[in-house]
Order: structure tokens, then C-alpha cells, then sequence
């Protein structure tokens, strides 16, 4: 597909009545190279002068897509990466996004690359363009992998939610690039009551990626999903996300240190878990569920008069839960599955499901077993009293917008 780079110049114009100065024409050259020539010439001096122009992006990119600090960018459509390609953003660059929902997206398909460095005092800002934004406002941030999910046979590929991308496989170390120090704001623009957008969505992706320092604020449905995949993640912060702050399915085996959850008024769940998804099924041969390691892990709600469960664990998820601080819920975890093709209950009595150092404040549930199983608290939760909240005072100063 031919490359789409819409650009938008704020260009003065030049009435024919006015007296011809020495200002060169900008010219601009949209070619299938992505490449731009803005070149500026002011009092008759021959030497291009740069100057910084508002681009507005959107398109299937089938080169290499680096963005100039100098610019602004403001995308208006999809912005899809294609195999083989990169796309470089600068530390410290804010990219805005036209309040247009679902279809306003940035998604490195299988075999892309994002190389999104930011620094904590120059985070990368994915946000809205709107003068008053909320959640919703656009799409977010969409990495395609190539590392296994169970929701197709083994070795096959899925569709993604939005834009119907491949992503899956046998690749478990496939790399989708590097992530760091990165907000995304006002996400979540739905397509549909099954279709959504999350903050940051995670489909295949593979532990050869970089993901660090990551937050995703004030999102309409969750913040960071895992759809299948083995990456390793760390320094996450979720906060007032209005589904679930922290999702998996799909078999998602990879691991999740030092995360910090903050929920608003009538959100959802902290953690929301699944083995696999239920509308497709597990369908690998031989069978596997999810499973990933999660250590470091704060989920902090409205307090326990209000309601809510912190995490929800269910459709046969494995997961091995270390140090976790949980405060201000009715509930702490909620175990749901059956005997059939859902045996969370049978993980928690084999050990495959479980819980090490856990602290409940203002919790007036610590646990509820929805399960056909029948197991105790302590078979669940071993160290009751002894985790500590992740410090993210200090991992997390500087390039979160705090609320």
C-alpha cells in the first residue's frame, strides 16, 4: 500500500498585493520514501534555514518513519508500521492524536520496530490534541509480535481488535523494539462494545522487546492488555484507567515488575485475568494457559466502603503473584473457573496459581472463591501481612504525570 503522510503547514499567505519579500517557497515532496523537504531561505541568504512545521501523520508505512524534533506531529488517522520498518520518536517529543476514537492509532505490526527512548526528564507524551481531553479522546499504542498466544493453533497467527492485524507464532524472543519512559493519555477509543483500544496493547509480543517506565493515563478501557506473548515488562503506572488497569489473555506468559495502580471513581479492576479468551478458546495443541510472573505489584482503590475487587482471577489463568500491597477495596482477589476447560481452582491446589507476601489495607475480603475447588485462604496467599508497596516515589519522579 502507497504511504500516506498527510502533512499540514501553517504557511502565511502571500496577498499579490503585497511587495515580494525574500522568503522562499517551502517545498514539499510526499513521496513513497516518506521523505519531506521543508526548506526556509529568510534575507536573501542561501543557506536553508530549518524551521519546525506542524505534520500531521497518518498511513501504512512501508519505510523506515523517523520523526524530527523540530516538528510538531499531530496524527489524524492510523498510523500503521509495516515489517521491516522502524519508527524512531525522540526523547522528550509530545505526539497528539485528533480526538477521533478507535481509528486514531499507532501500531508497529510483526516485524516492525519502535524505538521510542525517552529519558525521565524528557519522557515521550502520546496525547490528545483536544484543548479539553478525556478519555477516549483516541486510539493509543498497538505492538504486534510474532511470540505465541493460544488462541490459534500453534505456530498461526490472530487478528487483532482494531485494524485486523496479524500477530502470534512460535517466536517467543521475537523483539518489537524499545519502549521507555513513554505516557500515553486520554486512550481507549472504542469501535464497538467488543472492540477497544487500550493504552498500550501487547499482542504476541516477545521478550526480546524493551518495555520500561511506562504510564498510561486516564484511558476508557484498560491500561496495559497482554494478549498472549512472553514479554517482560517493568515500571508500569496505570492510573484512573476505566476498565481494568491491568489485563491478560491469550496465554500471556511473560513478567510484570514493579507496577503501580491507581483507580478512579467507578473503575474497574486493578488486575483482570483470563487463561485464554473465552470467545475463541484455547485452541493450541498441546494445551497451555497464561502464566506470567508478576512481582512488585500496588493496586491502590476508593477504599473499601466503596466497593470493588483489586484482582480478578479466572478462565484457568496460571500466575505466580509476589509482594503485592493492596488497599482500598471490598475485595482483594476474586478466583472464578470451573471444572472443565476453567480449572483456576485445580491451579491454586496445585501451586501453579498462587500468592507470596501479600498486604491487605482496608480490605474487607481478602479472598472469594468462585471456583468448583475448595481451598483456604492460606492455600492461596502465603506471607499474609509481609508485602511491601513497589517505590514509586522514586521510580516513578520526574517523568509521570502524577494525579
Amino acid at each position: 500500500m502507497k504511504n500516506n503522510l498527510i502533512l499540514g503547514l501553517a504557511i502565511i499567505t502571500l496577498l499579490s498585493s503585497c511587495t515580494t519579500d525574500d522568503t522562499a517557497d517551502i517545498v514539499i515532496n510526499d513521496t513513497s520514501d516518506n521523505s519531506v523537504t521543508n526548506n526556509t531561505t529568510t534575507g536573501g541568504d542561501p543557506t536553508p534555514t530549518p524551521t519546525g512545521e506542524t505534520i500531521y501523520l497518518t498511513g501504512t508505512f512501508s519505510t523506515d518513519l523517523s520523526l524530527d524534533p523540530i516538528n510538531t506531529y499531530i496524527l489524524n488517522g492510523p498510523v500503521i508500521m509495516e515489517a521491516g520498518t522502524t519508527l524512531t520518536i525522540p526523547a522528550g517529543m509530545t505526539i497528539k492524536a485528533t480526538p477521533g476514537g478507535a481509528n486514531i492509532y499507532i501500531a508497529i505490526s510483526q516485524g516492525a520496530k519502535i524505538q521510542a527512548s525517552g529519558t525521565p526528564d524528557k519522557p515521550i507524551v502520546l496525547t490528545s490534541n483536544s484543548s479539553t481531553p478525556v478519555a477516549g479522546d483516541w486510539g493509543g499504542l498497538i505492538l504486534l509480535g510474532k511470540a505465541p498466544v493460544n488462541s490459534v493453533a500453534s505456530g498461526a497467527t490472530s487478528t487483532s481488535e482494531i485494524g485486523s492485524l496479524p500477530y502470534g507464532g512460535s517466536d517467543a524472543s521475537d523483539n518489537s523494539g524499545v519502549i521507555q519512559y513513554l505516557r500515553v493519555e486520554y486512550s481507549g477509543g472504542a469501535a464497538d462494545g467488543q472492540s477497544e483500544n487500550n493504552g498500550l496493547s501487547f499482542y504476541g509480543v516477545g521478550s526480546g522487546t524493551v518495555v520500561q517506565y511506562v504510564e498510561s493515563f486516564e484511558g476508557k478501557d484498560d491500561g496495559f492488555e497482554f494478549f498472549g506473548g512472553t514479554v517482560n515488562v517493568s515500571y508500569l503506572y496505570s492510573v484512573n484507567n476505566q476498565d481494568d488497569s491491568i489485563d491478560w489473555t491469550e496465554g500471556f506468559s511473560g513478567r510484570i515488575t514493579n507496577a503501580y495502580v491507581k483507580q478512579g471513581p467507578d473503575h474497574d479492576k486493578g488486575i483482570e485475568a483470563d487463561g485464554y479468551n473465552s470467545d475463541y478458546g484455547n485452541n493450541v495443541s498441546p494445551k497451555f494457559w497464561a502464566n506470567p510472573t508478576l512481582t512488585n505489584i500496588t493496586i491502590i482503590g476508593n477504599g473499601s466502603s466503596t466497593g470493588g475487587e483489586a484482582v480478578r482471577l479466572r478462565v484457568g489463568t496460571k500466575a505466580s503473584l509476589n509482594n503485592i500491597y493492596i488497599k482500598g477495596f471490598e475485595k482483594g482477589f476474586g478466583i472464578h473457573g470451573d471444572a472443565g476447560d476453567n480449572p483456576t481452582g485445580a491451579w491454586v491446589l496445585d501451586g501453579t496459581l498462587h500468592a507470596t507476601d501479600v498486604t491487605f489495607d482496608d480490605v474487607t475480603t481478602k479472598l472469594e472463591n468462585k471456583t468448583t475447588e475448595t481451598f483456604t485462604d492460606a492455600e492461596f496467599v502465603t506471607g499474609d501481612g509481609n508485602g511491601t508497596a513497589t517505590d514509586f516515589a522514586t521510580w516513578g519522579a520526574g517523568w509521570s504525570r502524577v494525579e
